[in-house]
């Protein structure tokens, strides 16, 4: 019996982080339906409402995980919050459950964790409830299925913890 598929979402700072995003898609392209956003795929020309709408229907409406690619730069990028706000709201098929994926580049603290300001605030604002959870790049590529599988099947469970109550992000941080 082959293995179900998750619909998967991966938001990012495409600038920065592409790498680490077609290392997903190629390595588990047979485990994931991929739902993301792809360079040019969305002319960043239009107006802020259309690029919403297109992220919201077109990719993350009826996906069932939202990872987040988690970089130095991550949090001060708008699209990253409109796709982590999308993935927490309602639709046909429930909420996504969320997972952080903490890169390389990252900073640590001292006591080998993360700090939550180096986190997309929406991110971390669901950190910090127990319904977003995160991992070490390494870690996460090495436990793929089970950390997605497990993100999936606790959705249900845990939705009373979604925090998305923050204002959108409107422009880029400096």
């Amino acid at each position: 019996m082959a293995a179900i598929k998750r619909k998967v979402f991966i938001s990012y700072y495409h600038a920065e982080d592409q790498w680490y995003k077609e290392y997903i898609e190629t390595n588990f392209q047979d485990q994931i339906i991929n739902k993301s956003v792809g360079m040019g795929d969305i002319d960043t020309d239009n107006s802020t409402n259309y690029i919403k709408r297109l992220i919201q229907q077109d990719n993350i409406s009826d996906t069932s995980v939202v990872i987040v690619l988690i970089g130095p730069n991550t949090r001060k990028r708008k699209h990253v919050d409109w796709e982590i706000s999308a993935g927490l709201m309602a639709k046909v098929g429930g909420v996504s459950s969320l997972i952080g994926v903490m890169l390389p580049e990252l900073a640590q603290s001292g006591e080998n964790r993360w700090y939550w300001d180096d986190m997309p605030a929406r991110f971390a604002d669901n950190g910090k409830t127990g319904y977003a959870i995160f991992y070490k790049w390494d870690y996460f590529i090495n436990n793929f299925s089970s950390i997605v599988n497990t993100a999936f099947e606790n959705k249900a469970v845990l939705k009373d913890k979604i925090d998305n109550s923050r204002i959108q992000m409107t422009r880029n941080l400096p």
